[in-house]
């Protein structure tokens, strides 16, 4: 993230902004379970598990689907080499449109698992040699980022190493209020607005990176 030029950034924002919109109405929805948010749904496992209630079988089902959304994710960038990010970007888009019809359809369960699986897509947009390079999805070590950057700064190294991590978790939580506020009123159609968005980021994805 630190080495990423400005469009990047710009673009990585964005797209932990479409994360927080997405798992703030996937939680509404789900009723306290995360479909980006997957430690929180292991927690969730672990607790259904001691206490022997069917929230078990449910997250572990979101973690799951999940995975396999970073394994669609993955396998779409590599093949697409070069356009790697925006080939993920329409996958996600086409996740996400999908889960929205099937919500107006009153399909709830097939509707989440594809909105858990276009979650897992997303993190695999800035994946390089089979390493995600920018987390998009999970915040707990961007803000362990920007802790050990502000030790950085404190110490006289790079002054605003930090700024960079604090965008992204910033991101995350405005996405995440803009879906709250929005759930109301749309409810899984919201997520026709995130299929947009996230066509849009594949376009802007298409331009090559530079140098930071």
């Amino acid at each position: 993230m630190i080495h990423s030029d400005r469009r990047t950034r710009a673009l990585a924002a964005c797209l932990s902004a479409l994360a927080g919109y997405v798992d703030a109405i996937g939680f509404l929805k789900l009723g306290g379970f995360f479909v980006s948010f997957m430690s929180g749904n292991s927690t969730r496992m672990a607790v259904g598990l001691a206490e022997g209630t069917p929230q078990a079988a449910e997250a572990a089902g979101l973690i799951a689907a999940f995975v396999v959304g970073v394994v669609a994710g993955s396998l779409t960038g590599r093949l697409a080499r070069r356009q790697g990010r925006a080939a993920v970007l329409l996958l996600v888009a086409s996740l996400l449109a999908v889960s929205a019809a099937l919500g107006m359809a009153n399909a709830t369960l097939p509707a989440m698992g594809l909105l858990v699986m276009a979650m897992g897509a997303e993190n695999a947009v800035f994946e390089r040699d089979g390493e995600v390079r920018i987390g998009l999805t999970y915040m707990t070590g961007t803000l362990v980022k920007i802790g050990q950057w502000l030790t950085t700064a404190l110490m006289g190294g790079e002054r605003f190493g930090w700024l960079p991590f604090l965008l992204l978790w910033l991101g995350l939580i405005a996405g995440a209020v803009v879906g709250a506020s929005v759930y109301p009123h749309l409810g899984l159609n919201g997520l026709w607005i995130a299929s947009a968005i996230a066509v849009a980021c594949a376009f802007a994805a298409t331009r090559p990176e530079s140098r930071p």
